[in-house]
């Protein structure tokens, strides 16, 4: 009795899945193969990729203040990505100001004593939220709230002629999928 080449090639398939099937553990889905008179039956593991609940921005080595990176990081804790752009973006325009400590003057605005515009860090700031943002996006999180803002002092190299001491910054940002109370 001699076998078809299709029924010789269903059958190593059929073998191939039922090895597969030994060796992984996870959802299973059935598909029918069509072949012969008969339907047969083949098992094929679906894995699916678990669903991220944060989406994480790290920046190292960034030429800015480590003053002016900490300041900006208390300022946007606990907003909206779109509402910390938009601030910043204000920033940007001299429209509002970013509160600080220390010997710095007095500003306009509600509820703050003193501030500055820090301009460099500001615009760093903006291009670090976006990518948050496109990676919030990515990840499926509905209404992101940044959770986690930190900066940290970087590598800090010589100047030209060694003099010099460079500033940089490295820099975490963490937003997470949070219910806000109205």
């Amino acid at each position: 009795m001699t076998k078809s080449k299709t029924e010789k090639n269903l059958e190593q398939e059929i073998e191939k899945v039922e090895e597969q099937e030994k060796k992984a553990e996870g959802n299973v889905e059935k598909k029918e193969i069509e072949g012969t008179e008969e339907k047969k039956e083949v098992k094929k593991h679906v894995h699916e990729k678990p669903k991220k609940t944060e989406a994480v921005v790290i920046a190292e080595n960034l030429p800015i203040s480590k003053k002016d990176s900490s300041a900006i990081s208390k300022f946007i804790r606990g907003k909206r990505i779109e509402d910390a752009i938009k601030d910043l973006e204000d920033v940007l325009k001299f429209k509002r100001a970013v509160p600080m400590r220390g010997e710095i003057p007095h500003r306009r605005g509600k509820g703050m004593m003193s501030g500055r515009y820090p301009k460099k860090a500001s615009e760093n700031f903006i291009k670090l939220l976006k990518s948050l943002n496109a990676n919030s996006i990515y990840n499926g999180l509905a209404d992101p709230v940044v959770v986690e803002a930190f900066a940290n002092i970087g590598v800090r190299p010589y100047g030209k002629f060694g003099a010099v001491r460079k500033k940089r910054t490295h820099i975490k940002i963490v937003a997470k999928d949070v219910e806000r109370k109205k």
